[in-house]
């Protein structure tokens, strides 16, 4: 798992890559907690490269969603293909999530 941030426009840009296993998914997790600590509460994560991604991986992200909301901010999900894709259509979090 390959975790790129940026900040483009007060937004926190994740660009993923590779699977997102436990691993990869506390590192994450630690990442996005810190932006926030740090009064940052927009975050647009780009899974186009993710191939794989476990219960731990969409765990981290429904967490994280929670905390953006509660904070008036977002988290949108872009670029999902393949089982990815199919993984939130089966757990249904495409509807909770703001998909691009």
């Amino acid at each position: 798992m390959q975790i790129d941030t940026s900040i483009v426009n007060n937004q926190v840009i994740v660009d993923l890559s590779g699977g997102l296993y436990v691993e990869g998914a506390e590192i994450l997790r630690e990442k996005l907690i810190k932006y926030m600590e740090n009064g940052q509460k927009h975050f647009l994560v780009k899974m186009h490269k993710v191939d794989y991604i476990d219960s731990s991986g969409l765990g981290v992200l429904v967490s994280i969603h929670k905390r953006t909301r509660q904070c008036n901010g977002s988290l949108v999900i872009a670029g999902t293909t393949g089982f990815v894709k199919e993984l939130f259509e089966l757990t249904r979090l495409n509807k909770v999530f703001d998909m691009q």
